[in-house]
């Protein structure tokens, strides 16, 4: 395939002044420095799991053109820049900024990540304690560890995953991660947004000659069908999961009538003194009704501190100190509305009362219907975040996904989305 533009009208904000172009490589790398990978957790091997977040951390460390450990990191934080990457279910994002005058370089030795990088025996065994570092610290995951129905996040990996259990088998960590990043990672599965203060067809030219290296194996988009709430789980309960006390979390189950504790306790110490409820329901991604938006206004509306509000309520008694509502984790298959309240301890001890307020609250959201006017506020607020983002670092504007406000089918969308809360 040649190199190219391709005439698509691309949309943004009216008061977004920038100007932006999409090309396609001959490689099939889409262009329109963050760099998005069709690659997430789900694909990780049976019995290797968190193979994708630990081939992550490898990239970083070197490559055959800069073969000196941790050059790229230090190079970005040397010239005033940052870099990270996260690993979700269904894609692997790399991103970073610089000062201008040394983005050039910058991009070269990020490109550098996804053409040929080098990724040596002691640096695997180095990085797999890093990375069994970074799953300590995320008690989430642990709770979610025992909860059979909220059990479908990116899975980050640990000491045993990648080294325990494949020495156990007979597998050797680092061939498996080479195999990994040979079969998956192809430049058609890779999108990469570039920022720069200098002219299109200048940054079209630096990205042309730094990326058009990437291997293009063809492969076909991933695909994970299913779902991970059973008929069983969606016809009789919704989950809710709450620490308890400091040591102690238990996960329960919430019945429309009534809650209904389930006889499983979990000891654990979390990195944070307090009391978290969490209310959890499956519905389809939002990214598939991107124009409605109906997590986006429910989400406005449950966690509205307003007077008037379920928070404003909850803060009166004494029982809340936070409240956040909308979508969590997702993938393009299945996702969960959240609806998080940090307690107090008076909160805590009236958990049944506040889980009643709640329901009560999306109860009275679905007898008053959908309103266009707060459709329309919810698309000002919109206006407002795009105005934040021009002060945002470029790392984090390069990596945000436009989804657009528009109004089409947000009644039906909304009122889909009240029914299956209740």
């Amino acid at each position: 395939m040649a190199v190219g533009r391709e005439d698509v009208e691309i949309l943004k904000p009216r008061i977004d002044k920038r100007e932006y172009r999409r090309i396609v490589l001959r490689n099939s790398l889409q262009c329109a420095a963050s760099m998005n990978v069709g690659v997430g957790s789900f694909c990780d091997p049976d019995g290797l799991e968190g193979l994708a977040h630990f081939l992550e951390h490898m990239l970083f460390y070197a490559s055959e053109k800069y073969p000196l450990e941790d050059s790229y990191s230090k190079y970005i934080i040397e010239h005033g820049g940052s870099t990270n990457a996260f690993t979700a279910s269904e894609m692997t994002n790399y991103y970073f900024d610089v000062n201008s005058d040394c983005f050039e370089e910058a991009l070269d030795r990020f490109a550098q990540f996804f053409i040929k990088p080098l990724m040596s025996a002691d640096a695997t065994m180095r990085e797999i304690k890093a990375v069994d570092s970074d799953e300590d610290d995320w008690i989430y995951h642990v709770i979610k560890g025992y909860s059979s129905i909220v059990s479908s996040g990116p899975v980050e990996g640990n000491w045993d995953t990648l080294d325990v259990r494949p020495k156990a088998k007979g597998v050797d960590i680092r061939q498996e991660l080479l195999k990994f990043y040979e079969d998956k990672y192809s430049a058609n599965l890779m999108h990469l947004v570039v920022y720069s203060k200098e002219s299109l067809d200048k940054i079209q030219c630096l990205v042309e000659d730094k990326f058009q290296e990437i291997r293009n194996s063809d492969r076909s988009r991933f695909q994970f069908p299913g779902q991970p709430c059973t008929s069983e789980h969606l016809q009789v309960y919704s989950a809710v999961m709450l620490p308890m006390h400091h040591h102690l979390m238990f996960v329960t189950v919430l019945s429309k009538e009534r809650v209904l504790f389930r006889k499983i306790l979990v000891r654990a110490v979390p990195i944070k003194q307090g009391h978290k409820l969490r209310i959890v329901w499956p519905i389809t991604p939002s990214i598939l009704h991107y124009k409605e938006g109906p997590c986006r206004y429910l989400g406005h509306l449950i966690g509205h501190e307003g007077e008037g509000s379920l928070f404003y309520v909850l803060k009166k008694l004494g029982w809340a100190t936070g409240l956040f509502a909308g979508e969590g984790e997702w993938t393009s298959e299945f996702s969960f509305f959240n609806v998080v309240i940090d307690l107090t301890d008076a909160g805590q001890d009236r958990m049944q009362d506040i889980v009643g307020l709640l329901f009560k609250y999306i109860q009275l959201l679905q007898q008053s219907g959908v309103c266009k006017w707060i459709f329309d506020e919810g698309g000002k607020k919109k206006i407002w975040i795009y105005f934040v983002i021009e002060f945002l670092a470029y790392g984090n504007y390069v990596k945000l996904c436009y989804q657009p406000f528009a109004r089409q089918d947000f009644t039906i969308r909304t009122k889909s989305l009240l029914s299956i809360m209740l």
